[in-house]
C-alpha cells in the first residue's frame, strides 16, 4: 500500500476533526503553488478567496465567509491552528457528535467573518483576513462552556482545568486587539462568543448545527466514491434444450389434492369464490 492509499484510509477512518485537518493542509499546499509570492516570502490571496472588510466585495463573493477559514498565511500559522483544532476537536467530541462539530466550525467561521467585516468597516480598516482560528476557538469555547472544570494536562505546565486555558487565550486576544493582527483578534473573540451561545441554545433544545450538516453532508458526498452495484454475469448455454418442468409429486392422490386445494380456497375466500367447475367437482366428490 502506497503513501496515497495510506492517506485515503486515514482520511476515511480518522473522523471529522482529522478530515478538517486534511482539508486545511491540502488547501494550504495548493495555495503555495497558486498564491505564494516567493520573492516577498508571503501569500497574496485574491478577494474572491480571502475575507475582505469591504461589504460590497463580501456581498458579491459570499462564499469568502467560508473559504477564508481554510486559508493560512504561513507554515507556523497552519501548524498552530491544526494542533489547536486537533486538541479542541478531541475535547468537543467527548460530549457531542461529529456532525455538531462540523456545523459549529462552519457557523462560527461565518459569524466571526461577519463581525470582522462590520467592525473593520466601521473602523475604516482595509486589511483582509485568513485562517481557521475563529472556528477553532469557537469549538474550544463550546467545550469549555459545557464543562469548564474538565481536567486537561499541558506540556511543561501540568494538570489544569479547561477554563484556565480558554481564559488565557481570550485575555491575550483582548490585550493585543489594538497592537497587531486586529482583525484576527476580533474574529477570535467573535468565534468564542458564538461557541458560548451555541451551547446556551443547545441546552434549551436548539441545535444550530442541524441546518448546516445537511449542506455539508451533501458537499462531502460529492467527494466520496459512489457505491458500485454488484453485477452478476449470467452465462447462458444456447445449445441446452429447454425442457418444461413437471410439478413435483407431493405423494398425495391427485383427486384428494384437488379437494384439499378447493377446501383451502373456501376457508380463505368463501364458497362463492369457487368457479362452477370447482363446485361441480366438489359435489361429485362428496358422493
Amino acid at each position: 500500500m502506497g503513501l496515497f492509499d495510506d492517506l485515503k484510509l486515514e482520511y476515511k477512518l480518522g473522523g471529522v476533526t482529522q478530515q478538517l485537518i486534511f482539508w486545511n493542509i491540502g488547501i494550504f499546499i495548493v495555495s503555495i503553488i497558486l498564491f505564494y509570492n516567493f520573492k516577498g516570502a508571503s501569500f497574496s490571496y485574491p478577494d474572491w478567496l480571502a475575507l475582505s472588510p469591504d461589504p460590497l466585495i463580501v456581498l458579491s463573493h459570499p462564499w469568502t465567509l467560508v473559504t477564508y477559514a481554510f486559508l493560512h498565511s504561513g507554515f507556523m500559522h497552519i501548524l498552530f491552528n491544526m494542533l489547536m483544532l486537533n486538541f479542541s476537536g478531541m475535547l468537543f467530541l467527548t460530549y457531542f457528535k461529529e456532525k455538531q462539530l462540523l456545523g459549529l466550525y462552519f457557523l462560527s467561521a461565518i459569524f466571526a467573518g461577519l463581525v470582522f467585516c462590520l467592525s473593520f468597516f466601521l473602523l475604516g480598516y482595509h486589511s483582509s483576513i485568513v485562517g481557521a482560528s475563529a472556528a477553532i476557538i469557537s469549538i474550544l469555547m463550546a467545550a469549555t462552556t459545557y464543562n469548564p472544570r474538565m481536567p486537561i494536562r499541558l506540556l511543561l505546565i501540568g494538570r489544569i482545568q479547561l477554563w484556565h486555558l480558554t481564559a488565557v487565550l481570550l485575555v491575550l486576544d483582548l490585550m493585543y486587539i489594538l497592537v497587531e493582527n486586529t482583525g484576527g483578534h476580533i474574529s477570535h473573540l467573535a468565534g468564542a462568543f458564538f461557541g458560548f451561545i451555541y451551547i446556551v441554545l443547545l441546552r434549551r433544545g436548539i441545535d444550530l448545527s442541524k441546518g448546516v450538516t445537511v449542506v455539508t453532508d451533501w458537499v462531502m458526498g460529492l467527494f466520496r466514491p459512489a457505491k458500485k452495484t454488484p453485477f452478476k454475469k449470467v452465462h447462458r448455454n444456447s445449445n441446452r434444450r429447454m425442457v418444461p418442468e413437471t410439478p413435483k409429486s407431493s405423494g398425495k392422490d391427485p383427486k384428494q389434492q384437488q379437494i384439499d386445494e378447493i377446501l383451502d380456497k373456501i376457508s380463505k375466500s368463501g364458497y362463492d369464490s369457487l368457479t362452477q367447475q370447482e363446485k361441480d367437482f366438489l359435489f361429485n366428490a362428496s358422493k
